[in-house]
């Protein structure tokens, strides 16, 4: 689960998506009114977020392997107390689960990337204001419909694909709980700034 603090996920969201509003918004101001039209569509269609979920999907992969990576070493030098080298290093790197890892990634490129940009759209539209009521109100939805459904979904993704599905209640009811408040530890600050940053230095 520590890919979920690291890449993807305990993570509620926040930071990583707010640049790409900006760019959206801007894209908006400079471009040609056809420029919003998906030609797949013939009209204002839906269009997959590429560029999201392409980031998502590589963050989701690297804070897996930094995950795996803090988690062989904790482990090694629980058993060990000799030093740092090139050998561990390698013990390390050749027991990473990469299928893990790829599974990660697969989650942010097809679900966490498009689902929190339009998450932080629709905020956008239903909170236009930039007041600090609003702020906190950003931050308190973020932590009580993002946060328990980034969690929620992340455990169907892994359970899924690892054929563990019947498995799912007893997984919820152990570490949804402690993953949440571990992850409202490090989100709920990040996503104050996060939203004081955006209505401050926005675009007009």
């Amino acid at each position: 689960m520590g890919s979920l603090l690291g890449g993807t996920g305990g993570g509620h969201g926040g930071l990583w998506w707010r640049p790409f509003e900006s760019q959206k918004r801007q894209g908006r101001r400079s471009s040609k009114p056809s420029d919003s039209v998906d030609p797949t569509t013939g009209g204002g269609g839906y269009r997959f977020p590429l560029r999201q979920a392409l980031t998502a999907g590589s963050l989701a992969f690297t804070g897996d392997t930094i995950a795996q990576l803090s988690e062989r070493y904790r482990k090694r030098n629980a058993d060990s107390d000799s030093g740092f080298s090139k050998e561990i290093m390698w013990m390390l790197c050749s027991n990473h689960d990469w299928l893990r890892a790829l599974r990660m990634a697969s989650y942010g490129f097809l679900l966490y990337g498009p689902g929190s940009y339009a998450w932080y759209q629709y905020l956008d539209r239903a909170l236009p204001k930039q007041t600090v009521e609003n702020l906190l109100l950003k931050v308190l939805l973020n932590q009580i419909v993002l946060g328990p459904s980034v969690v929620a979904v992340v455990f169907a993704w892994n359970n899924i694909w690892l054929g563990k599905l019947s498995e799912l209640p007893n997984k919820y009811q152990k570490d949804a709980i402690p993953t949440l408040i571990t992850g409202y530890k490090f989100w709920v600050p990040v996503s104050v700034l996060n939203f004081w940053w955006w209505c401050r230095f926005k675009p007009v």
